[in-house]
């Protein structure tokens, strides 16, 4: 059978860039010729608004004619003439970044044919401390925000390399370049295996990211505290969750993770970090002594939120919080998709299959590491 390319005549790698230029030379024509529509309307209200809005701690932001202003009052943002950003995430948002997701890893796919790299196992477990620093990196952005503003290290417009989707660019930027030089060091013999180094690489980049959060705590930095009984509880109870499902697996239907094999545990904890992370940041922060609940950054966790509540009677609630539910979906959704992916797909399309599972893990591993260690530093 033919494949896409073959049969439009064209070049995979020119067929993917010409898409892309099509599509940016569209929004950036479109934002031209219809500013309100195009611009203001979508990708101001939906992408770059939200941006801004949480880079100046501001309820939401507004866009009259071309200018833009932060309120922080609700009731101001309520009243608003549309557009109107608030920070965080929307419907429409999440399904942009998505598919920029997938388009992004058709054009590492190409990189990586290039460089030679990516068609084994050893490529996924490479990248997993920088899917920890992602998530970790976004807390530094929250710490500044809660610290005083003539103690914060990133202060506006910098800060917005620091928010969704702008962090998504910062660390593949990062992440690119300690490929880069993995395979350099790996071709100039200085090392034997470039994922080793790859993994040292975002190891370290993960740890300075991690001091710079713990030295607020050493210097007293107001806003920012120190709960490790909240990073004990998430990382074990995930463990646990992810355990269970693991052996529920392995039991009763052993063909789900039969192509997927070890790496199908490390995206199952990578999603129940994500649940716990959301179960505890959202209901049991007082039970635990770690000051006041957070609040739901994604629709997904405030659609769970508010259909538990509206379920489950007040008594019922009151024991086991109205959160719960997402450790369920997430593992139940990690369960499904560790089942899509078949050995026959390693066999056929290895790179992309590899690159497909660590967005998988992203997907959970990333925002769920940004919300255990924002709520274990009270950010």
């Amino acid at each position: 059978m033919s494949t896409v390319a073959e049969r439009v005549g064209a070049d995979p790698e020119r067929f993917w860039a010409g898409g892309v230029l099509t599509a940016v030379v569209a929004l950036v024509v479109g934002s031209l010729v219809f500013p309100e529509a195009v611009y203001d309307g979508f990708i101001w209200h939906y992408f770059w608004g939200p941006v801004q809005a949480d880079a100046n701690s501001a309820v939401c932001a507004i866009r009259p004619g071309s200018t833009v202003e932060y309120l922080y009052d609700s009731g101001a943002c309520t009243s608003a003439t549309e557009p109107v950003a608030y920070p965080g995430y929307t419907l429409v948002s999440e399904v942009g970044y998505m598919v920029t997701l997938l388009v992004a890893l058709v054009g590492v796919v190409f990189l990586l044919r290039r460089l030679d790299l990516g068609t084994d196992r050893r490529f996924f477990y490479a990248f997993f401390p920088f899917v920890l620093f992602g998530g970790a990196l976004r807390v530094v952005e929250d710490a500044n925000d809660a610290i005083p503003a003539g103690e914060a290290l990133i202060t506006y417009p910098l800060n917005t390399l620091f928010i969704s989707p702008i962090i998504y660019f910062t660390v593949f930027a990062v992440a690119l370049a300690a490929v880069l030089v993995s395979v350099a060091a790996t071709r100039a013999e200085v090392v034997e295996r470039y994922d080793r180094l790859l993994f040292a690489i975002g190891s370290v980049i993960l740890l300075v990211t991690l001091g710079y959060l713990v030295s607020l705590v050493i210097t007293g930095a107001s806003g920012v505290e120190f709960y490790p009984q909240v990073l004990v509880t998430v990382l074990l109870g995930a463990t646990l969750a992810a355990a269970l499902t693991w052996w529920l697996i392995e039991r009763f239907v052993p063909e789900v993770n039969a192509g997927t094999e070890r790496i199908g545990f490390v995206v199952l904890w990578g999603h129940a970090v994500d649940g716990v992370a959301n179960v505890v940041g959202l209901d049991w922060m007082p039970a635990l002594g770690a000051g006041r609940n957070l609040v739901p950054k994604h629709p997904v966790n405030q659609f769970v939120v508010d259909v538990t509540g509206s379920v489950l009677p007040s008594s019922v609630l009151a024991v086991t919080g109205d959160t719960w539910p997402f450790l369920v979906v997430k593992l139940v959704a990690a369960t499904f998709v560790l089942w899509v992916f078949e050995e026959e797909i390693f066999e056929e399309s290895p790179r992309y299959t590899i690159l497909l599972l660590i967005a998988v893990l992203a997907v959970g591993l990333g925002p769920g590491t940004r919300d255990m260690i924002r709520a274990t530093f009270g950010v």
